[in-house]
């Protein structure tokens, strides 16, 4: 019997690609890449923990800004090839930029709206990184 990991249909960098969603509002909150072990060690700690393509690295949500996203339930969809971690987000904050979700511009009238505040300044949640 084969693991869920090996049901992932995992791209070529060994990576699925993941939307979080807020698991009371539905809101859709970030997108972020997981390898094996990121999603593995999701499933084992009920936390939202990704792969950083930037920095080479696991990093789990809210490590750094307290912003955690506790996790809820994980979907996968009908090709294998994306996840969906349905999630309750502490602090209500998703974004790096302090917003509630990093989906924040809207498309209206042929423009990018910014649609959501600022709730907390990003330097305050930084501080330490």
């Amino acid at each position: 019997m084969s693991s869920y990991l090996d049901q992932i249909n995992w791209n070529e960098s060994g990576l699925v690609p993941v939307i979080a969603q807020d698991a009371s509002t539905k809101r859709v909150l970030n997108h972020a890449w997981a390898n094996k072990e990121a999603v593995r060690l999701a499933v084992e700690e009920q936390r939202a923990v990704y792969w950083s393509r930037s920095r080479q690295k696991l990093w789990r949500k809210g490590e750094q800004s307290g912003n955690v996203q506790k996790l809820v339930e994980v979907y996968m969809d009908c090709d294998n090839d994306t996840l969906c971690y349905v999630v309750e987000q502490v602090g209500g904050i998703a974004c790096h930029t302090g917003r509630e979700s990093c989906f924040y511009f809207k498309l209206e009238d042929g423009n990018w709206q910014e649609i959501d505040p600022v709730i907390k300044d990003p330097a305050d949640m930084y501080q330490s990184a």
